[in-house]
């Protein structure tokens, strides 16, 4: 297990992914990784590099414990490049990706409380994408997701990305998709945050990061004050340390430039983005930046991290607030191939 270097400047500010479990179960890329009910589901992925063939099993790690178990129920999607989101509590929705042979845009489900999965089914007036892999899928409400990124394969997408909103209802086991009438810049393997604007009533944006050649943010959706009701995980000591740190002096104003398949996680008024691929450089892609987007005032800010532990670069990852903390679920390593059986936590040094 490598052992955690704290990254910063001689001021004292730092950051590190310290390790604090690892299973071969959880050593996968291009999965999804969500929590629900203080569990981690992990859900297909690609098990090593070069390999076409997703894995179809589904993996629950237990932060408390650090232990994790394969789930036994049958007929779970082969994916990877997918997103998945919690309903209702109960249902962990998987929502396209890659299954091998194309690229999907159905919707398949696991009922935590039975352990069954389901393919659910499109309603009338459904009208769905061509196919989603590396899109976003973000949690509105139990019964409304926006999914944001582009369609097809590369020969069949367009040359914007679109947007769609995608209705569930978990009763009857169905869902249905609606394109939106904006588009975005064509994007693959952005992630996504829907975040507060600052002010006495705050209203909420959708925005994209990286997928593409742009180093700024675009938003994919604007809803008035009032009109989100989910209430995002609680996290005050960790936003305390991310605001600390910010203030420090230690980083660069610098977004990330052409960067795609990283992770990002919504801390309060903080977006937090990690390693991923860039795309402004032929060799040595895989990174190991840390980047925190700060909208407590406007305009927004953002804060370059960088890091010389080559140990520590990751690609296809994912990363999960739960109890205060930001864990860092599996992804490629420097080589580009090999799966990290690692969970990590960050640690801030201020």
């Amino acid at each position: 297990m490598a052992v955690a270097v704290p990254q910063g400047g001689a001021g004292g500010s730092g950051w590190t992914w310290r390790p604090v479990a690892g299973d071969a179960l959880l050593a996968r890329a291009f999965h999804s990784c969500t929590e629900l009910r203080g569990r981690f589901y992990l859900v297909g992925g690609v098990l090593a590099g070069g390999v076409r063939e997703p894995s179809s099993d589904t993996v629950v790690f237990d932060p408390a414990a650090g232990l994790a178990v394969r789930v036994g129920a049958r007929g779970g999607p082969r994916r990877s490049h997918h997103d998945a989101v919690p309903v209702g509590g109960r249902w962990l929705c998987v929502v396209g990706g890659w299954d091998g042979s194309r690229r999907l845009a159905t919707v398949a489900a696991l009922d935590t409380e039975r352990g069954v999965w389901e393919a659910w089914t499109a309603a009338a007036g459904n009208c769905p994408p061509a196919g989603l892999s590396s899109h976003t899928c973000t949690r509105l409400s139990d019964r409304e997701l926006r999914v944001a990124g582009r369609e097809g394969g590369t020969r069949t997408q367009r040359r914007y990305g679109s947007i769609y909103t995608l209705r569930l209802d978990p009763r009857a086991h169905t869902y249905c998709y609606k394109e939106e009438g904006c588009h975005t810049v064509s994007r693959s393997g952005h992630c996504a945050a829907l975040l507060q604007t600052p002010g006495p009533h705050p209203s909420h944006q959708l925005l994209l990061f990286g997928g593409c050649n742009s180093a700024e943010p675009e938003v994919a959706g604007h809803w008035s004050h009032g009109k989100i009701k989910e209430e995002p995980p609680v996290a005050p000591h960790l936003m305390e340390q991310l605001a600390r740190l910010v203030s420090s002096g230690q980083g660069s104003r610098q977004g990330p430039q052409g960067l795609r398949h990283h992770s990002c996680s919504v801390v309060g008024p903080f977006a937090v983005l990690f390693g991923g691929e860039t795309l402004t450089r032929a060799r040595d892609t895989i990174c190991n930046d840390l980047y925190i987007y700060d909208t407590r005032k406007s305009p927004s800010l953002w804060f370059h991290f960088p890091c010389a532990d080559r140990g520590l670069k990751r690609v296809g990852h994912r990363t999960c607030l739960w109890n205060d903390q930001l864990y860092l679920v599996g992804g490629f390593g420097e080589d580009g191939r090999t799966a990290s059986p690692q969970v990590c936590i960050l640690d801030l040094f201020i």
